[in-house]
């Protein structure tokens, strides 16, 4: 059984086996992160003639170096060589500084134990080898990174125990977690290799180390890094050579020659625009353009047509390996497409939580990885926004997980008979320890007075105020500001926030629907939408109403699991509502006992969940008012409006689906400015 809490990439034999097993049931029933490995990972020159041994990696524990064999002679030879090893691995990056010399974190912090099947006991061996001063122990995790790859910055990490809470948070030494890592290291077993997990589990990083390992341990090969939206290759593309740079590779990138970064279609005229059109250019087959085909489907369906088995012999593969980000975004034409095309794996991640709602009715996502724990976002934070984006805390429910889907979400699900109450706990995360050390409550509703745009913006201010005092060494660039609510009143109060801010705290602010990026040094505001793929430590999200719509309440979601510390939910204080009182004592729950109480729908509930579109018919207007308030919120320029109005009747006839709609234009005008 494979879990996020064990990984083992050594030999499993006879001799071995009983600790092995000893371990992984350890690391399940205690929730404790163990690797069993036999040298560092991800660099094949690390081999050791010495084979009876195992290296056991435990945060706040020595590195236990277990002899299995009776050459002693051998096994303290292999020592040496493995600390000279991690010594050599140290320097390459850059962490002598910070963790010291081998003859100085040796002594304290590597164990050797022989060990023997008759009186061997996994427990008091960890015990045995406990490290209680707190500065060793994070000298120790940097080095169980070295051993695993999960190499941290450290420029911004050091051994030094961080004073406030906002350091200890953004200074805190990551590891992957098991599953994380079989997906890097572990060869797969079939073509297609898929990952999935919620939004912040780390998944466009794992893709960056999947490809650094082919880039360097396959030369010669040719591979592409995909995804639909333009912008987020661009984005890709510019993160690549600092990923390389950060990870000490040493290959030159030989841009469109070994390594492609660019979006899903393209365009004709230049053939390197998109995966699309390379394979288009690539085959001498037909390209379809947007305007042509109306759907990227129908164009990779097409490109499939025309991809004979006489072409495939004719001009071989266009690539050797695909790797596909934000997979929610495409059909299974696609994915047939890169098979095809690829000689050997493609590698696909999505996102779990999209997937599961896209369909519904009959899911049938089944991953070869599933990352269920979300690193960017405080559990309580997560839980909270799950209820309120799904309805939850409420008797009319907007969403529904099966018990399969809540685990694949990452909740532990118990149910109860009497009332048909279900109650949805999370495991503790090591990034957000400290928060649960220091009971801080890491997800605040926050009520006050909406009379006008200045008083919205004061409240704003205050907030901040708030924060830096809370925590003095807070920037600029820490805090997002983000309107869920689409009127125009945002607009009026981003205004005033600009002259406020810069008066108040001497801040530079980032307007980002108009800038559309995160710029550094700068208070970041925004709608509800631009801020996919950011965090922040702290987000302030607003709202003066509260909607029971789908697209409200998902956008709700999304933008309180921005931050990695605490998110304020600012709403306006003479709302009428009836699901306040129920959201809040949802919260009080979540606090308290970090667990959400809820009742499952019945069965006819269930059906109407699938079946319910995003919009409240108790807003009774128009489908042609519908639509022009959705070109307004994305600010559509009047020139596309009319075309993009016939394209929306045509392919969502009368359905008030924001979020389909939402997503369809941005889709579309973005194909257009490809072409």
């Amino acid at each position: 059984m494979s879990t996020s809490y064990f990984y083992l990439q050594a030999n499993q034999v006879d001799n071995n086996n009983f600790i092995i097993k000893a371990a992984e049931q350890f690391a399940n029933d205690t929730l404790t992160q163990i690797y069993i490995i036999d040298a560092p990972l991800g660099d094949s020159r690390y081999t050791y003639e010495h084979k009876d041994h195992l290296i056991i990696l435990v945060p706040n524990h020595k590195i236990i170096l277990l002899d299995l064999g009776n050459e002693k002679e051998n096994f303290e030879e292999f020592t040496l060589d493995l600390i000279e090893d991690l010594g050599s691995i140290s320097d390459k990056f850059k962490y002598k500084g910070t963790i010291g010399r081998p003859r100085e974190w040796r002594k304290n912090l590597i164990s050797t134990e022989k060990v023997n099947r008759i009186d061997f006991n996994f427990h008091a061996l960890l015990e045995k080898n406990k490290i209680h001063d707190p500065v060793q122990s994070r000298r120790c995790e940097l080095i169980i990174s070295l051993f695993t790859g999960s190499i941290n910055d450290v420029k911004n990490i050091d051994i030094n125990i961080p004073e406030t809470l906002l350091d200890k948070i953004k200074k805190k030494i990551i590891l992957f977690d098991g599953e994380q890592t079989r997906f890097i290291y572990q060869a797969p077993s079939n073509k297609r290799t898929t990952i999935q997990g919620l939004s912040g589990t780390g998944k466009t990083e794992l893709l960056l180390h999947k490809l650094k390992e082919i880039y360097v341990t396959q030369p010669n090969t040719k591979v592409a890094l995909t995804c639909h939206n333009k912008i987020l290759s661009r984005t890709l593309r510019g993160r690549i050579p600092n990923f390389f740079t950060f990870m000490k590779v040493e290959e030159q990138i030989e841009w469109e020659k070994r390594l492609w970064c660019f979006n899903a279609w393209g365009s004709e005229s230049d053939r390197n625009s998109g995966l699309y059109s390379k394979v288009c250019n690539f085959y001498d087959i037909n390209f379809y353009s947007f305007k042509a085909v109306a759907n990227f489907e129908e164009a990779c369906k097409l490109a499939l047509e025309e991809l004979t088995e006489e072409k495939l012999v004719q001009y071989g593969h266009a690539f050797d390996y695909i790797l596909i980000d934000e997979s929610q975004d495409f059909t299974e034409s696609f994915f047939k497409l890169c098979e095809v095309i690829s000689s050997n794996n493609i590698y696909i991640a999505g996102d779990i939580f999209q997937s599961i709602f896209d369909n519904s009715n009959e899911n049938q996502t089944n991953p070869d990885y599933l990352l269920s724990k979300c690193y960017r976002t405080d559990p309580s934070t997560l839980m909270f926004a799950h209820g309120f984006g799904m309805g939850l805390f409420e008797k009319r429910k907007l969403k529904w997980l099966e018990e399969r889907e809540w685990k694949a979400c990452g909740y532990n699900v118990v149910k109860t008979e009497e009332n048909k109450s279900i109650k949805l706990t999370r495991e503790p995360l090591r990034r957000f320890e400290d928060l649960d050390n220091e009971n801080y409550s890491s997800i605040e509703i926050v009520k006050s007075n909406f009379r006008n745009v200045d008083a919205i913006a004061k409240s704003i201010v205050d907030l901040i105020k708030k924060i830096i005092k809370e925590n003095p060494t807070a920037k600029a660039e820490d805090i997002g500001v983000i309107f869920i609510d689409s009127s125009k009143y945002t607009y009026n109060v981003s205004d005033i926030l600009k002259y406020d801010i810069s008066e108040e705290f001497e801040w530079d602010t980032n307007i980002a629907y108009e800038s559309r990026v995160k710029k550094p040094n700068t208070l970041f505001i925004s709608n509800r939408n631009h801020v996919k793929g950011l965090e922040f430590p702290f987000v302030i999200c607003i709202t003066n109403n509260f909607l029971t719509t789908r697209s409200y309440r998902n956008s709700a979601y999304t933008l309180l699991t921005r931050s990695f510390l605490k998110s304020y939910f600012l709403i306006n204080e003479e709302i009428k509502s009836e699901s306040i009182s129920a959201i809040e004592k949802g919260l009080h729950t979540i606090k308290k006992d970090k667990e959400i109480i809820t009742v499952e729908p019945t069965e006819v509930e269930k059906v109407k969940i699938r079946t319910t579109i995003s919009y409240d018919d108790s807003e009774n207007i128009s489908f042609y008012d519908f639509v022009n308030k959705i070109f307004e919120e994305l600010r559509v320029l009047p020139l596309y409006r009319h075309k993009l109005y016939n394209m929306i009747s045509e392919s969502f006839p009368e359905n008030f689906n924001e979020e389909k709609i939402n997503k369809f234009i941005e889709l579309t005008i973005e194909m257009w400015d490809n072409d």
